[in-house]
């Protein structure tokens, strides 16, 4: 399934957990739940995914969490806030860069209609190796 596949899928599967759930909850409830739809699908997911930084020479294993990285390539970054800003875009956006993944999402389940919370977001600089492989 290409990224592009992969995301529509996940958009479905968000906006299903969002159905049964609705908003107000904590973020962390719709990420087990979410997590929950997308291995029963059958995909490959892992929460809180530590991504590493490099600095000076120096490599930092713990520098950030990705929410969820699906299929080791595609970043849901997911959220409970009254609206998405650029911050959250700009997040989004180093965790692509960062980890060299393609797509990400970025999806806020506090809103009444999921597809209003929804982001797609692309790495213009993907390439296409993974640097945490092997």
């Amino acid at each position: 399934m290409d990224v592009n596949q992969l995301s529509q899928k996940i958009i479905g599967l968000a906006i299903e957990v969002h159905r049964h759930l609705g908003h107000g909850l904590l973020e962390s409830a719709y990420s087990e739940c979410l997590a929950y739809e997308i291995s029963n699908s059958g995909l490959y997911v892992e929460r809180e995914k530590l991504l590493p930084i490099s600095y000076k020479g120096i490599f930092i294993h713990h520098g950030y969490k990705l929410d969820l990285l699906v299929e080791n390539k595609l970043v849901l970054e997911l959220k409970t806030t009254d609206e998405l800003t650029g911050v959250h875009h700009s997040q989004l956006i180093t965790y692509l860069k960062l980890g060299n993944y393609p797509l990400g999402l970025l999806i806020n389940f506090n809103t009444r209609i999921l597809k209003d919370g929804l982001k797609r977001v692309i790495n213009s600089g993907f390439v296409n190796s993974h640097p945490t492989d092997g």
